[in-house]
């Protein structure tokens, strides 16, 4: 299998990667250009340098953007990763099959993209070219002039785009269907089998129940086993709408809603996650780090869980991560005493929670926030408690190794770790970028503007009864407020500020071929994720066809009823469903990036967990969070292995020692499923389906004392959990001490104030005889 993140930008003289190269550029100026953000006065300035009015320069029409961009990047991919040129000293047979596979790869990519603009009705290609298209929206403004003069209304001058008369009619089907058979083929050589297992057993299972409606009918067939298509008689051209819907479909589409999220939202962010590894500010992070953890016992592993979750936050990544910052903090690690499988497996888990850490949590949350209808800005606020929970519980679980092989504080600064100008000048690149993009992110559009300092520019604002109103604005406070609270213009001003920034180090400045070639690396990213989103719309629009997930979500919503009520009504019944979903998530992301393994139980179970009693928002969360775990779970744990790689222990030893210490990530989506007000928006707490309607006991408020309380009692469960894990505390647990800590710390995370109650005197009684026992050992 191809590596999917391969960097192709070095040199090298083989023409097909040149080609990824450029086409990795263009594609770039392509993305980039249509995320850039609104700014005042550059539409006039390009009209009058091209001399033509209202030229289109940002924001692309989808209906030409998408289909363009799509042949872009499965060229790049075919290019980038061409299976005839790996398999260059295989025989004669298999080197064909490659480049048969490659040329298939660009003309089904090509027939798609055309298809595409055949069928879609704001286009219609052929109906355009021959002149039909004019005639028809002519005849039909002509209609609707007629009917609002017979009914006194206003004349209208446009219409809607009328439907496409001329289109591929029964041809859709095979084009379809090859096109589809081609890309499955070629993820399983870039991306692995696992992933788009799953895409072929449910296109299998979706292609099965079409024959068996199409030969036996549907009458008195159970409904997982049969897909209408249409009526009697039964004629396969009855499916033609559904099969057209596969391709143009905005939301389920092959050129749908991953195109938009990647174009439109994501792009930005790849480009800077692609220049922040062109920066030596890896290393720089890790002095920083270093630094400030010094003085505490566990001292690189403690630096090890700062840089990771800060460059982690960059890269989106939890191999990269580890092979980027893992290289310098694990040997720190073994010189300091601890042991390689303990090193191997925080640095994994550390690397991990950086898809968690806001603001940027990698292409996941982006499509989380896509999939729930949740703005990202929102996402990060709701990520927050999480990832305090999760970075802090790996603190302590390197206080408890620390303890447990007597590993004391530094306190000194080797030479090596001294920060020099240069670093600071690295560090500057990276948390700038990053800061811009969490102010425009959290500051809403309505307060640009308003107060002393945008009047002391000579902002004019008017107090109205509903707030301030703006009357004239500083240009570059237009600016400002243009992108605020955009996710997609965020990270484009961030990319655009970090290049600026590059030229202030000498390297860049010397070799800036360094940056061309990020940008070349971002593009050629770009086609390979979108290679990986096309297996997953293969999963998408057969749900969509089939029903499945919703019949699943049904089913099991009434069977639980029979035993006792809804799971809203009955915590036993939301735990159970909520363990399945996390082994499936863990099952189904085994050995795949975070994305498909989020989207396919996301696509699979959504329906049914957001029918259980939480909110559609939660329920995503939780899935989120076990397909970010997948990475660090045995027996296929890939961050883990990556790690093993570089303190060559036994992987399967890392891989659970990576679950150890970063546990939380399997007990925090319980926690917030049950209280939903950990998530701190409106969203973790409505009733499925509404935009209004609470869950029971919750107002779309926060108590803030409340919150500190659980959050309290949330903080000393997790010490206890992790204490338990770890085997030692102040000194080393028996078996009937860590049976007594998990006792407490279950008693102290439930609702119940009884319940707490005695898990807060357990607790209390626990660590007394604890550190008693750990005076006497030391005495």
């Amino acid at each position: 299998m191809a590596d999917p993140t391969e960097s192709t930008s070095k040199s090298s003289s083989d023409l097909g990667l040149k080609l990824a190269y450029v086409l990795g550029l263009i594609l770039v100026v392509i993305g980039m250009l249509n995320t850039l953000p609104a700014i005042p006065g550059l539409q006039g300035l390009v009209d009058s340098i091209t001399g033509v009015e209202g030229l289109t320069f940002r924001r692309f029409p989808y209906e030409y953007l998408f289909p363009l961009s799509f042949v872009i990047m499965m060229a790049t991919v075919a290019l980038n990763h061409s299976l005839w040129r790996a398999s260059a000293k295989s025989g004669a047979v298999r080197r064909g099959f490659g480049l048969f596979l490659d040329v298939a790869l660009v003309v089904m990519a090509i027939t798609m993209a055309l298809s595409y603009l055949i069928e879609i009705d704001s286009v219609c290609l052929i109906d355009r070219l021959n002149g039909s298209r004019a005639e028809m929206i002519a005849a039909a403004l002509q209609d609707e002039i007629a009917f609002a003069e017979m009914m006194g209304l206003p004349a209208p001058t446009s219409v809607d785009d009328p439907s496409c008369v001329t289109n591929l009619g029964v041809w859709i089907f095979l084009a379809i269907g090859l096109a589809v058979t081609v890309f499955l083929a070629y993820n399983v050589y870039v991306w692995g089998l696992p992933l788009v297992m799953v895409a072929i057993i449910i296109a299998a299972y979706t292609m099965l129940t079409i024959a068996i409606w199409y030969f036996y009918g549907a009458d008195d067939m159970n409904r997982y086993w049969v897909t209408i298509l249409g009526g009697e008689p039964r004629q396969l051209i009855d499916g033609r709408p559904n099969v057209e819907d596969i391709l143009v479909n905005s939301a389920q589409g092959l050129l749908g809603r991953f195109m938009g999220i990647l174009l439109n939202t994501v792009f930005p962010y790849i480009v800077l996650g692609s220049l922040f590894g062109v920066s030596a500010g890896g290393k720089s992070l890790i002095k920083m780090s270093f630094i400030l953890t010094r003085r505490l016992r566990g001292g690189p592993a403690h630096a090890a869980i700062i840089s990771s979750a800060l460059f982690g936050t960059i890269s989106g990544g939890p191999v990269v991560n580890v092979l980027s910052t893992g290289v310098l903090t694990i040997p720190m690690m073994l010189k300091r005493g601890f042991n390689r499988v303990f090193a191997g497996g925080v640095e994994a888990a550390a690397s991990s929670g950086g898809q968690i850490m806001p603001p940027v949590m990698g292409v996941a949350a982006f499509v989380l926030a896509t999939m729930t209808a949740v703005p990202y800005s929102q996402v990060i606020i709701a990520a927050l408690i999480p990832a305090a929970a999760y970075f802090g519980a790996l603190f302590v679980t390197v206080v408890f190794q620390a303890r447990k092989q007597g590993i004391e504080a530094q306190g000194e600064l080797p030479a090596d770790m001294k920060l020099t100008r240069l670093d600071y000048l690295h560090l500057v690149m990276i948390f700038v970028p990053i800061l811009l993009i969490l102010f425009l992110l959290i500051t809403p559009k309505e307060a640009i503007g308003c107060g002393p300092i945008t009047d002391f520019f000579g902002a004019v604002s008017i107090e109205t009864a509903d707030g301030c109103r703006n009357e004239s604005l500083p240009w570059f406070f237009q600016v400002v407020q243009n992108s605020a609270g955009d996710s997609g213009s965020a990270g484009w001003w961030a990319a655009a500020v970090l290049m600026v920034l590059f030229f202030l180090d000498k390297e860049i400045r010397q070799h800036p071929r360094k940056l061309l070639d990020a940008l070349a690396d971002a593009g050629i990213l770009v086609s390979t994720l979108y290679l990986m989103f096309l297996a997953v719309s293969v999963i998408d629009f057969c749900l969509n066809l089939t029903g499945l997930s919703a019949y699943i979500a049904r089913d099991v919503t009434f069977a639980l009823n029979d035993f006792g009520g809804a799971i809203g009504e009955n915590g036993l019944f939301l735990f159970v469903a909520l363990v399945a979903a996390m082994l499936l998530a863990i099952l189904l992301g085994m050995g795949m990036p975070t994305v498909p393994a989020y989207l396919n139980v996301a696509l699979l179970l959504g329906p049914l967990l957001s029918g259980l009693g939480i909110s559609i928002f939660t329920a995503h969360m939780f899935v989120f969070y076990f397909a970010v775990a997948s990475a660090i779970t045995p027996p296929v744990a890939v961050a883990a292995f990556a790690a093993a790689s570089i303190t060559r222990a036994d992987p399967m030893m890392t891989g659970f020692s990576a679950v150890r210490s970063g546990i939380v990530m399997f007990v925090i989506p319980f926690i917030f499923a049950f209280y939903p007000e950990l998530l701190l928006i409106d969203a973790a707490q409505l009733v499925p389906g509404s935009t209004s309607e609470y869950l029971p006991g919750y107002d779309g408020t926060i108590d803030w004392l409340s919150l500190g309380w659980l959050a309290a009692r949330l903080s000393l469960a997790l010490y206890l959990l992790g204490s338990v894990l770890a085997g030692f505390d102040f000194k080393r647990l028996g078996l009937a001490e860590s049976i007594a800590r998990l006792a407490a710390a279950l008693l102290l995370v439930m609702a119940w104030p009884m319940i707490y109650g005695a898990g807060i005197v357990l607790t209390v009684l626990i660590f007394l005889l604890h550190t008693r026992a750990a005076r006497a050992v030391t005495a």
